[in-house]
């Protein structure tokens, strides 16, 4: 089964044309590396798919259903480029928040376990408004991982943090695909290709490559870099 079925879907702004038409299928279980220069389309397509914008033309169903409804939303869990919390939630508030909201009732476990791999254990009762890039791209990715879901997008995780904080967002994607969910990570960092069984390169908006990759492959014949 297809988690993602995009057809014809096409994302403009006035006469600037930001996506598409795009056909692009991710099934149950995929990770998928999307790549391409910064304004090739990648946000603007995770955006589409979690809900956040709305199509111009062309259809578009995550999960089986319409993105952006309930059903749609359920199924998602997103990590921006950009960390969106509140100002006035610490830590382990954020966590039990989107936790409690999405049917975890049994939350503590996880949240504590995701806390300690992302070393944030002392600072679970810190407002993350106060913390460092790093250590709100901590946060969010926490958040992001502590509610279940059948598709992750993910928008440049590793920007931001330190080794060790990399090495456990690897680990937290790869378990993810274990798991059975399809996976969708936006990233520059070319050696990610490896892990993924698919690569899907944008440019002006339009797929230019997608299949097997290997990252000299893609910096060749996608990314114009060799």
């Amino acid at each position: 089964m297809a988690v993602v079925e995009a057809a014809g879907l096409t994302k403009s702004y006035l006469d600037l044309v930001a996506l598409g038409p795009l056909d692009l299928e991710v099934a149950a279980g995929e990770m998928v590396v999307l790549v391409g220069h910064n304004g090739s389309g990648k946000s603007t397509l995770l955006g589409l798919c979690a809900g956040l914008l709305e199509p111009s033309a062309g259809t578009l169903a995550v999960d089986g259903h319409a993105a952006g409804s309930f059903e749609a939303r359920a199924a998602v869990s997103y990590l921006p480029d950009q960390p969106v919390l509140y100002d006035d939630l610490s830590v382990v508030e954020h966590l039990e928040y989107v936790a409690r909201l999405h049917g975890v009732g049994d939350w503590e476990p996880r949240a504590r376990g995701l806390m300690r791999r992302l070393e944030l254990e002392r600072r679970g009762d810190d407002l993350p408004s106060r913390f460092s890039r790093g250590l709100r791209q901590k946060t969010s990715i926490a958040l992001c991982f502590v509610r279940p879901f059948r598709l992750l997008l993910v928008d440049e995780p590793f920007v931001g943090l330190d080794l060790p904080g990399r090495a456990t967002m690897v680990e937290l994607l790869d378990e993810a695909h274990q798991a059975g969910a399809a996976v969708v990570v936006a990233t520059h960092q070319l050696d990610f290709l490896a892990r993924a069984q698919r690569c899907v390169a944008l440019r002006d908006g339009e797929v230019v490559f997608d299949g097997p990759a290997g990252a000299a492959e893609v910096e060749q014949l996608v990314l114009g870099e060799r």
